[in-house]
């Protein structure tokens, strides 16, 4: 057991994810994460590059994935904003690569050392045109080195960037955890084209060392070729690919976490940070009687509709709260519209919920659509 603060177990987790190519810009509150990575990659044989700015770090780790190596950078929102050109490019060149975002208060520069949850549409949505996602968060130090790790086999089985979301306070706290030990970079064996089951295959271009290999943004057929007959059809069909293989192994790829949901009446959906207060808040409701229990989301996007319906079949409402204004309940009301009400409780001040807030929230809502069924969104 050791004392590992977010940001290191983000470098822990990646190392054992594989990943050997790291480039970044100090940006508040990822920093650690590139001096960690700084301290620790050249002596395991891998590389380090502090490039000039975010959009550089990640054309960077995408041409070192061209290589075959596995790269990641990490970011907070001003620097992930403007990566969104260069995850829509790793996308459409099915470039596997891990992005992590520790999230603070915007837009803009805003209270950068203070937490938020304020790039979960982003995340999803910020690189314009069709492409899969995969997006990923963690409420616990552990959380975050097993959501690492992941993050980079879900790239390389996918063939997709992988987005992480942490925040201030998760970056920056510290807990006891247990590490196993992680295998020199060099040992890590590179991708050599297609994938094993049950992931697939779909066509993709292989990237390797050895591999000569074309690569663009165009759109582009299963050789990597931009022209001739049929090649928009040919790109459509590589992302369809894709998001089919996705979307199959939604229920593979969904991860969460649930308490007390057995015998639930009611329901908190919450994720990351948020989650730590939402487990508190259930402990003070539950004190007082009420049945109320907590669904933790650790996959945000493919958005796990079929676990949040499973859940709104057995309660008589769901609250969510989230350190913004109202995003991740959006999807969450289009998955269970009709099933059972669905509430929203936001802030976007650089403050933590505290558990007596959200219970607090969670009362008013059960009293409101008991008396008429009415459903409030508070900030």
């Amino acid at each position: 057991m050791r004392l590992v603060q977010g940001n290191e177990a983000v470098v822990w987790g990646a190392l054992a994810g594989g990943c050997n190519f790291y480039a970044g810009y100090p940006i508040t509150p990822a920093t650690e994460i590139m001096e960690y990575m700084a301290r620790l990659l050249p002596g395991r044989g891998g590389v380090f590059i502090q490039m000039e700015d975010e959009l550089a770090a990640l054309a960077a780790v995408i041409g070192a994935a061209w290589g075959g190596m596995r790269g990641m950078t990490a970011t907070s929102g001003p620097g992930f904003s403007l990566m969104q050109e260069h995850i829509g490019y790793a996308a459409m060149s099915q470039t596997p690569c891990v992005v992590v975002d520790s999230q603070r208060v915007g837009p803009s520069t805003g209270q950068p050392t203070m937490p938020a949850q304020g790039d979960v549409m982003q995340a999803r949505w910020g690189a314009h045109g069709d492409r899969p996602a995969l997006v990923m968060t963690a409420s616990s130090v552990k959380d975050v080195y097993d959501t690492t790790r992941l993050g980079f086999e879900w790239a390389y089985a996918y063939r997709v960037p992988v987005i992480i979301l942490l925040d201030a306070v998760l970056s920056h706290m510290r807990e006891n955890i247990e590490l196993p030990a992680v295998a020199p970079s060099p040992e890590i064996s590179q991708p050599t084209g297609g994938m094993s089951p049950p992931f697939g295959p779909y066509p993709f271009v292989p990237f390797s060392a050895a591999t000569r290999t074309i690569v663009s943004g165009l759109a582009h057929d299963e050789s990597g070729a931009t022209r001739g007959s049929g090649i928009g059809a040919a790109s459509e069909r590589i992302l369809q690919g894709a998001l089919r293989q996705i979307e199959k192994d939604a229920s593979r790829i969904a991860r969460c976490r649930t308490d007390r949901l057995e015998d639930a009446e009611w329901a908190i959906v919450s994720y990351g940070i948020t989650a730590r207060a939402a487990r508190s808040a259930i402990d003070l409701l539950r004190r007082d009687g009420v049945r109320v229990g907590l669904l933790e989301l650790h996959t945000l996007w493919p958005f796990p509709e079929h676990i949040v319906r499973e859940v709104a079949r057995k309660v008589r409402g769901m609250l969510m709260p989230e350190l913004n204004l109202g995003q991740l309940v959006l999807p969450l009301r289009s998955a269970v519209e009709g099933i059972c009400p669905v509430s929203a409780l936001g802030r976007a001040d650089g403050e933590l919920f505290t558990p007596e807030a959200i219970a607090a929230a969670m009362t008013e809502e059960i009293q409101q659509i008991e008396v008429g069924g009415r459903v409030s969104h508070h900030a």
